[in-house]
């Protein structure tokens, strides 16, 4: 098979196509042919040896995809040849094929395709275990979403208003970003590229909600931005940290938190598959049935060969990447 394989850490153009072994399963574990592959931004972060977990040399970097399950190993129940599935792995689906834990495979509806199918799993899991658990969002919240024409951003606006949000936020820079978090679901847009920021950014979250303020702010952007948008929040606000893409780790001021009664929490995804399997195999599958039910699309703006990786990073690292970019091995 072929795969993009990482000798060293470094810039995502080192990385090459080769011929690889292809896989067998071990016990519990499945082979799947993928078809499709899903960008996402912490791809960079991983070859460059920047991501807080990082794999043995060499290693195929992705972190979700779909494709057809092609073998089946010992002791695994519930997966047949065949079947359709949708993968998540710390790494190793910019490849034809991948072995993977079985409790990893989701099963996808028989209509849907392999695209969307890749494109519904790591920043929808992503915007769901931060919405519901982190923020215990219920119906009638008002939501911010920073940086909402990125991947967890599309997904938390959309997730957001899927789940009963009364008013949902999307800060953004720039016209066609604006587009994009309105074709989302957005109620109305933030200019995050604003002249002072942290009062402007507060004043148009007051005058977007009549005065109340945000209940929950999704942050996937760091830097400058969070600190504007914890002078948002209405009181018993909940914030939760997702990244940094604007490259900034904010220092948080404790006096926010104690004059609004406000929580900050983080999340990392990774960590609900490694030790809860089961919760995200459920969570999945909701997120599979809001899909089939027509309340969520995830904006796909471009599919490539698998060949041209470097360049659906490229555009992703620019902030080019207007919508999701698929892979296709």
């Amino acid at each position: 098979m072929k795969a993009v394989l990482v000798r060293d850490f470094g810039p995502v153009g080192q990385a090459r196509i080769e011929e690889c072994p292809s896989p067998r399963p071990a016990a519990q574990e499945v082979v799947v042919d993928l078809r499709a592959t899903e960008v996402n931004y912490p791809d960079i972060l991983v070859m460059e040896g920047k991501y807080q977990i990082k794999p043995p040399l060499p290693f195929s970097p992705g972190k979700a995809g779909a494709g057809v399950i092609s073998a089946v190993g010992p002791d695994v129940s519930g997966h047949s040849v065949g079947d359709h599935v949708a993968v998540q792995s710390e790494y190793g689906t910019y490849a034809e094929q991948i072995a993977i834990s079985a409790e990893s495979c989701h099963p996808m509806p028989d209509d849907m395709p392999f695209p969307v199918g890749a494109a519904l799993g790591l920043v929808y899991q992503t915007a769901y275990f931060a919405l519901i658990d982190r923020a215990a969002m219920k119906p009638g919240d008002t939501v911010l979403v920073l940086g909402a024409s990125g991947g967890v951003g599309s997904a938390s606006v959309q997730l957001a208003r899927a789940l009963g949000a009364s008013c949902v936020l999307g800060g953004v820079k720039g016209e066609q970003n604006a587009e994009l978090a309105r074709a989302a679901g957005c109620d109305a847009t933030i200019d995050l590229g604003m002249e002072n920021l942290r009062d402007g950014l507060r004043d148009q979250v007051r005058a977007a909600t009549n005065g109340h303020g945000a209940d929950i702010v999704i942050d996937p952007v760091g830097g400058s931005v969070t600190e504007a948008a914890l002078r948002a929040m209405a009181w018993r606000g909940r914030l939760v940290v997702v990244g940094f893409a604007a490259g900034d780790i904010p220092t948080i001021r404790a006096n926010y938190l104690l004059v609004k009664n406000i929580a900050v929490t983080g999340l990392q995804w990774s960590d609900y598959r490694d030790r809860d399997p089961a919760w995200v195999q459920s969570v999945q599958q909701d997120i599979f049935a809001l899909w089939s039910d027509g309340k969520l699309s995830p904006q796909i703006a471009d599919t490539l060969p698998l060949s041209e990786f470097a360049e659906a990073l490229k555009r992703l690292k620019d902030g080019r990447a207007h919508g999701k970019i698929i892979l296709e091995p």
